[in-house]
C-alpha cells in the first residue's frame, strides 16, 4: 500500500459548520473505506493547514477518487502528497545510476 499525506483547508462552507466537523472525518472515514483507502489519522492542526490525513491506498486512482468525493462535498479544498518510507526511498536510491 502507498502513503499519502493530505493536507486541508477548510472553505467558507466548511468553517461555517465547523461544529460538524468531526462528524464529517468520521463520514470521510467510511467514504475512503469505499474508495479502497485507509484513514490511517486525521489531526486537526494551527497553521497553514486546519486538517492533515495520514492516509494509505493501493494506488493513486484510489485515492485521488476518494480526494475528489471528500472534495465535491464543498467542505475542504485539498493537496495531497505522495509519502515514502525509509525501505521505500533506500529502493529508489538503488535505482540512481553509478557516477
Amino acid at each position: 500500500m502507498a502513503s499519502y499525506i493530505a493536507l486541508l483547508n477548510f472553505t467558507d462552507q466548511g468553517i461555517r459548520n465547523i461544529k460538524d466537523t468531526t462528524q464529517r472525518a468520521e463520514a470521510a472515514q467510511k467514504l475512503a473505506q469505499q474508495c479502497g483507502v485507509t484513514m490511517k489519522s486525521v489531526q486537526w492542526t494551527l497553521g497553514a493547514y486546519d486538517v492533515v490525513l495520514q492516509l494509505e491506498a493501493p494506488d493513486d486512482q484510489s485515492v485521488t477518487a476518494f480526494e475528489l468525493a471528500v472534495g465535491s462535498q464543498g467542505n475542504v479544498r485539498s493537496q495531497t502528497l505522495r509519502a515514502f518510507s525509509r525501505d521505500e526511498v533506500n529502493a529508489i536510491l538503488a535505482k540512481l545510476p553509478k557516477a
